[in-house]
């Protein structure tokens, strides 16, 4: 049973560095975009524009006071992901798909709070979705690594170990 709490551990890390880093060189790179009009790609699908986000997703909080949103979005996001972690690590009965919904949302919740803590609580977001008459708000791929996390953990929520659908 511990070489493969290991092994699922060892996969997570892997996951969570992983995620970061294409988090870190993508947000980087967008900071090239400071500035410039928005660039369309894909026959206006896929939008890059820099922009800085002081709320959660869609800047929900974005109008809180400061010292609000900094207990909210990085004392509390920061407990929380310390919880995450806890889990992973010493959880009992962690599946290996809770241990990868566990890790994306460590990983993006972990990206967007360091940009928190490098960027005077801001988090930096540059992509944008439009297809079928329909639009995304601006995000990074930290948000993305949040959503997929969130998607797994209910799924996961939603079926038994052996893949049926809980009754």
């Amino acid at each position: 049973m511990l070489i493969r709490q290991g092994k699922m551990l060892i996969a997570v890390a892997l996951i969570v560095a992983t995620c970061a880093g294409c988090d870190y060189a993508t947000k980087r790179a967008a900071e090239s975009l400071r500035g410039l009009p928005p660039v369309r790609l894909l026959g206006g699908c896929v939008t890059l524009t820099y922009a800085e986000n002081r709320g959660a997703m869609m800047s929900v909080g974005a109008g809180l006071p400061e010292n609000v949103r900094f207990l909210v979005f990085t004392v509390a996001v920061g407990a929380l992901l310390l919880a995450v972690a806890g889990v992973l690590l010493f959880g009992r009965n962690v599946t290996p798909r809770l241990a990868l919904a566990l890790g994306l949302m460590l990983a993006g919740g972990g990206c967007n709070l360091i940009d928190r803590l490098t960027h005077d609580g801001r988090v930096v977001d540059f992509v944008a979705l439009s297809a079928a008459g329909l639009h995304t708000g601006i995000f990074n791929f930290a948000d993305v690594y949040i959503l997929l996390g969130a998607g797994t953990l209910l799924a996961t929520a939603f079926t038994s170990r052996e893949g049926s659908p809980v009754t």
